[in-house]
């Protein structure tokens, strides 16, 4: 039990990133960003691929500007050649299923057997089976608490602002490309950043391990807001690392229990999400529903 426990809290911690990028793009620039899949690969094959060349370190490093590179190419196609959003994220994901396999050595998967990892590296000084959790914990921690100070800032408020009225904030002499260039530049970083630890956490790196995460990286954000709620960034930000580690003790419980066989874990998924999704809508509608009776009853 306490191996499961522990596992559910890595992976929680883990793809907590993505879930706070999702929070960026999704919530604050109000843009559906479908590159997060091929981002988070990518993240993952230049951390693999350098820790397999020995230097792990420079590799959690190096996935960082991989990241922003995706986001900066994703801002152009929607800001320069007026390319939607979603079509902008299918156009980049689908190229970086190239670029992906271009980084892994054209090869469909790389592994780490015998390199060293920066958990492994960890774990020879914090002598613990906790090393990996207190390591895969750093990373949304210390993004959570920067994101929630760049929100903060002249910066941070123009790209909030962008995404809440562009209209207005072009009308405040605020170059609105900029904002959403800075926007999917960070969110794309946290991504690749998340990537990069998990693929050196689970010593492998697949060209298609990052399918279906940007739809899980939606059930957690959504499952922080059911709990935390949106009235603030701050609790948005909580909500997206606290909805990422309770959908992973979801899928622990589950796989515990045996409830659902592992054939249906993508059904498994999709329920999640749809669930998380709808929670929110029908408490809106059974909210309506109680105010209309008792508007009904007053002039009745």
């Amino acid at each position: 039990m306490e191996r499961i426990i522990r596992t559910a809290l890595e992976l929680g911690f883990g793809y907590a990133p993505v879930a706070l990028a999702l929070f960026l793009s999704f919530r604050v620039l109000d843009i559906a960003d479908l590159a997060t899949d091929g981002c988070f690969v990518l993240g993952a094959a230049v951390s693999v691929r350098m820790a397999a060349a020995g230097h792990p370190v420079l590799g959690m490093l190096l996935a960082i500007p991989a990241g922003m590179l995706v986001g900066i190419v994703s801002a152009e196609l929607q800001t320069r050649l007026g390319i939607p959003s979603i079509l902008a994220g299918i156009i980049v994901n689908t190229a970086l299923y190239s670029v992906n396999l271009m980084v892994m050595g054209w090869r469909s998967n790389v592994n780490l057997i015998k390199e060293d990892s920066v958990f492994t590296l960890f774990k020879k000084v914090f002598h613990s089976p906790w090393s990996d959790l207190v390591m895969l914990a750093v990373f949304p921690l210390f993004i959570a608490l920067f994101l929630r100070a760049f929100m903060s800032t002249r910066l941070g408020l123009s790209v909030r602002a962008t995404g809440d009225n562009p209209v207005m904030v072009r009308a405040s002499s605020i170059d609105t490309s900029a904002m959403i260039r800075t926007g999917l530049l960070m969110s794309s970083a946290m991504t690749a950043l998340s990537g990069a630890a998990i693929g050196q956490y689970q010593k492998t790196v697949d060209i298609n391990s990052g399918t279906g995460v940007v739809v899980i990286a939606l059930a957690c954000l959504i499952i922080g807001e059911t709990v935390l709620g949106r009235r603030s960034v701050g609790k948005g930000i909580a909500g997206a690392v606290i909805g990422s580690i309770i959908y992973r003790f979801i899928y622990a419980f589950v796989f515990y229990t045996q409830l659902v066989p592992v054939q249906c874990l993508k059904l498994l998924t999709s329920a999640i999400v749809a669930a998380a999704i709808a929670i929110p809508h029908l408490r809106e509608e059974r909210a309506s529903a109680a105010v209309t009776d008792v508007e009904e009853e007053e002039d009745a």
